[in-house]
């Protein structure tokens, strides 16, 4: 039994964020969530955010059953990539434009349950 959740257009760029979902890949949702708790990046409390919405998706999909504890359940997948990117100018010396691109993430995590 697995679930996905997702978040998209979030303003970081997918090569910072891809750094801390490195960090969480395969642990079960209980020790990923320590993880993020005690990592100072700016990625920490994004990814844990849409790690307890795919962790709730799958905890309460079964329809008679007890929900499932986070020890129970794992990082199956993390797949962080580009999404759009804005581009500014920033006016330089003597006339010149300088480019400035604000990046954005696509962040998807599957989890799953061991049964």
């Amino acid at each position: 039994m697995e679930a996905r959740a997702s978040a998209h257009h979030i303003r970081i760029s997918a090569r910072k964020a891809r750094l801390v979902a490195d960090l969480i890949r395969g642990k079960s949702v209980e020790e990923a969530l320590s993880i993020l708790a005690l990592t100072q990046k700016k990625a920490s409390p994004i990814l844990r955010k849409v790690m307890l919405s795919a962790s709730a998706n799958v905890r309460f999909m079964d329809d008679g059953g007890h929900p499932l504890p986070d020890a129970r359940i794992y990082v199956k997948q993390i797949l962080i990539n580009e999404g759009p990117t804005m581009k500014r100018i920033r006016p330089r010396s003597q006339g010149r434009a300088f480019s400035i691109f604000k990046r954005t993430a696509h962040i998807d995590i599957t989890v799953a349950a061991d049964v």
